[in-house]
């Protein structure tokens, strides 16, 4: 079997060698050809096709340790899947050992401490559907079949950030496998330094393979749904999105997106494939005090459809997954805003309209509040100065219409970037975007950053991601 080492070369590793590291684990190995293989290596963008030499589809902590120290025994470039979500590809890599942690999904929930400690392996939804079983809900993503460990080391937001800050702003420690191979538990009392690094700095200083959240009183219902209209009532929906936004309570998370139509149950059937424009809204307090705050929306123009209802809040943040379908090709364009400008609207709706897939959109994602409060330093992922997300997201379904669709999302982020707080947010950075937009998401933290990395990865075994290089 041929596999890369950290230097760039090819190696042999024989077969009696790969035996004796199936034997230290409890789950399987695939190499190319076996049952399995290509399940395990295939990722949610299907522009990323890369095919690792080794897998390692990991079942517990203990074959995370065997794989990361078959890795450093033998100088082999290491990549680590959750779940296999990032538009980069991060979580695979041509000729690798990957460990693919996508099976490692249990959640345990702790009423009394309000405490969920969640597998790296899950995704969104398993960790919702646990903790709604006790009305409470950890401060996570907005599509459900998103893994939790690229979210939260990149930061995380969601529907519920507004009130409670980033995803990671509420993980209280996390159990990490270094790059030696150890086990050990990181938070504010235990290796402060790894988990200050960890929270915003991906997976640069060792494998995460378990989190633990703190939880809130959310649910189990919500006012949550969209209204959509004909977008020829773009700036006028648009102006309503900018107004509502300033004002809403931290209970209130708004977006505003424009797209074709899809052919969606709730929408007429002659508008689908039309261009559209959409509020989607979550309000997560009270549901009698949501009618009254949502009730403009419903009220506003000529909607075509409307869905904003009273609903579970475990299926709120499933209502995008038809959107974002595993095996479609993605490429994103994203930037932090400070505030919605109005020019900024006529160019959002500009692009929108040239859009070259019927599933591409135009995105404005409110998320300013109590992640407005704290220090710049807080944590890595910084940029406390973001109030709304512009992401401009190509989504296709043939490599012939790469370019085209790659060009348009390109165009668009170049006419409107100008409004940017300067910032980005890590997880929506695509393959060929590099160190300058890694400096744009972390700033001023790479240099703490670095020196963390010294201390606990000083060979740079953790390379396959947003690399920060040991200083």
């Amino acid at each position: 079997m041929r596999a890369k080492t950290l230097d760039g070369f090819e190696i042999d590793v024989q077969t009696d060698v790969l035996n004796r590291l199936k034997m230290q684990l409890q789950g399987p190995l695939y190499t190319p050809g076996d049952a399995g293989y290509e399940e395990s290596r295939r990722l949610w963008n299907a522009m990323i096709d890369r095919k690792p030499a080794i897998i390692v589809r990991c079942l517990g902590t203990a074959d995370v340790m065997a794989g990361v120290r078959f890795a450093r025994e033998h100088n082999l470039l290491l990549c680590i899947k959750g779940g296999g979500h990032n538009i980069a590809g991060l979580a695979v890599a041509d000729g690798a050992l990957m460990l693919d942690l996508s099976l490692m999904r249990g959640v345990w929930v702790d009423r009394e401490s309000r405490i969920a400690h969640a597998q790296a392996g899950c995704v969104l939804g398993d960790v919702d559907r646990e903790t709604q079983l006790f009305g409470l809900a950890a401060i996570l993503g907005f599509v459900s079949t998103t893994g939790v460990a690229g979210l939260t080391l990149g930061g995380g937001f969601g529907y519920l950030t507004r009130r409670w800050g980033w995803t990671v702003d509420n993980v209280t420690g996390m159990d990490v496998v270094t790059a030696d191979g150890r086990l050990v538990h990181a938070s504010r009392d235990e290796h402060a330094d790894l988990f200050w690094g960890l929270r915003g700095g991906g997976g640069n200083f060792g494998v995460v393979t378990g989190f633990d959240y703190r939880l809130y009183d959310v649910g189990p219902e919500v006012i949550g749904g969209i209204v959509a209209w004909p977008a020829s009532e773009a700036p006028a929906v648009l102006e309503l999105y900018r107004t509502l936004a300033e004002q809403a309570p931290p209970e209130l998370t708004l977006v505003a997106l424009m797209r074709r139509a899809p052919p969606a149950p709730w929408l007429p059937a002659e508008r689908h494939g039309t261009p559209i424009v959409a509020l989607l809204a979550c309000y997560s307090g009270k549901p009698e005090e949501g009618e009254e705050v949502v009730a403009p929306i419903k009220s506003f123009g000529n909607p075509i459809g409307d869905v904003l209802v009273r609903r579970p809040y475990a299926q709120m943040q499933t209502l995008l997954d038809a959107t974002q379908p595993k095996g479609r090709r993605y490429y994103w364009k994203s930037e932090y805003l400070p505030r919605i400008e109005p020019s900024l609207c006529e160019k959002a709706i500009e692009h929108a309209s040239n859009v070259r897939s019927p599933h591409s959109s135009v995105i404005l994602f409110q998320l300013g509040d109590v992640l407005n409060r704290l220090d710049d330093d807080h944590s890595p992922v910084g940029n406390r100065d973001a109030r709304y997300v512009l992401n401009v997201a190509g989504s296709w379904e043939q490599p012939d219409d790469d370019q085209a669709n790659i060009e348009w999302a390109r165009n668009a982020w170049n006419d409107m970037k100008s409004f940017s707080t300067g910032g980005t947010y890590i997880n929506f950075l695509t393959e060929d975007e590099g160190a300058e937009r890694v400096e744009a998401a972390l700033g001023s933290a790479l240099q703490r950053l670095g020196e963390i990395k010294s201390r606990w990865d000083p060979q740079n075994l953790f390379r396959i991601n947003r690399n920060v290089r040991p200083i």
